[in-house]
């Protein structure tokens, strides 16, 4: 007979969460077909879309974050916590789940806080260099911390770590495309090297203003041609001040890379922000890479996140406040350094973990299944 799993797989925020939760979930779909896996989401966050686009059924909680600059408006952050606990309770009684995963984010809190003290198995997933504060409450009682770096103990308990990678986009392990096939696909020259240079979905607005400052380095170095992401929110503005300076031939504008597996794969440098997600595409890819973190994310961990590549010679960090004067220099320098990037490619590929959403998937349903022979 074979074993119906039902699991809950809890998190999301951004998609740094979202992607690894949905391979997680597709890895255990793919090897357990009749498994059930309700994801457990935040209200009027991202996931709330993007999970059922995926195929899968998501229940909300009415949870937020904590509000570091009005402390007032915490008590109704508090109310919602519990709330949310009392509403995580109910769901995991109904769907009666072997086991709960968590990936970050408000909602995994509540979730896997209920699925522990109810008894049920929990794992979860961190994918940054220095855990959130999430992790490390939900640590004390989790089985399992699938982790993406080194030297996570500082964090969590040693016994309990396992180092698997983060699990990436499906598409691109799939995608994985010779550079000049994915060169013409996106209609550049195959012998003029490529830089990629984005900022997440909605956009790095430093990023952009690093690309504005010095239209004319690019304009100047012809023998390169550069893809531009801006983002969404600022693509109007960034169009409009790039025409009216001269756009250069060698330079394409962009709102939003829809086959992002073939503009890395075009890439022979990408410039980019420091999540975890971003990096363990990089490493996936073995692409050279230069990150310049954001500084707007909790406890700064995307610079961690950068320097746990750096100390190993697997990628450069430009700061956010040198960004506009050091940028493109570096990035046009480096991308003409056939030894620089070689050695980048081969530094952070050995980072790289392909079957991270596999042996995740493979430790969920160990859990699992413990716990149902314990019920017997």
């Amino acid at each position: 007979m074979k074993k119906e799993y039902r699991i809950i797989v809890s998190g999301g925020g951004t998609g740094g969460h979202i992607f690894p939760a949905l391979s997680i979930a597709d890895a255990i779909k793919s090897k357990y077909p009749e498994a059930k896996i309700l994801f457990v989401g935040a209200d009027n966050r991202m996931e709330m879309q993007r999970v059922p686009d995926a195929g899968y059924e998501i229940v909300g909680l009415p949870i937020a974050g904590f509000d570091r600059k009005n402390l007032l408006k915490n008590f109704k952050v508090l109310w919602l916590i519990l709330k949310s606990q009392l509403m995580a309770k109910r769901v995991i009684k109904k769907f009666a789940p072997h086991a709960a995963v968590g990936v970050g984010g408000y909602a995994s809190g509540p979730t896997l806080k209920m699925a522990a003290s109810m008894g049920i198995p929990t794992l979860i997933q961190e994918q940054n260099s220095y855990a959130g504060v999430t992790n490390k409450i939900l640590a004390k009682n989790a089985d399992m911390i699938c982790v993406a770096y080194d030297g996570m103990e500082r964090f969590f308990p040693k016994e309990k770590i396992m180092l698997t990678g983060n699990p990436v986009r499906k598409s691109l392990i799939e995608m994985r495309t010779n550079r000049n096939e994915a060169i013409k696909k996106i209609g550049l020259d195959e012998n003029k090297k490529c830089v990629l240079i984005v900022g997440g979905s909605l956009g790095a607005r430093s990023i952009n203003e690093a690309v504005l400052a010095n239209i004319e380095t690019i304009r100047e170095n012809g023998d390169i041609q550069f893809i531009w992401q801006t983002g969404k929110l600022y693509f109007e503005e960034m169009k409009e001040r790039c025409a009216a300076i001269g756009k250069p031939a060698n330079l394409t504008v962009t709102d939003f890379v829809s086959d992002m597996a073939a503009a890395l794969g075009a890439a022979d440098l990408v410039v980019s922000r420091a999540g975890a997600g971003s990096i363990s595409e990089f490493a996936l890819l073995g692409k050279a890479v230069i990150l310049v973190p954001s500084p707007n994310v909790s406890e700064d961990h995307q610079t961690k996140n950068a320097m746990a590549l750096v100390d190993k010679g697997a990628a450069i960090h430009i700061p956010d406040s040198k960004a506009k004067e050091e940028l493109v220099k570096v990035a046009v320098e480096t991308v003409l350094d056939q030894e620089k990037i070689a050695t980048l490619e081969k530094n952070v590929e050995k980072l790289g973990k392909p079957n991270a959403a596999e042996v995740i998937a493979n430790e969920v349903i160990k859990l699992a299944d413990a716990y149902i022979e314990a019920q017997h």
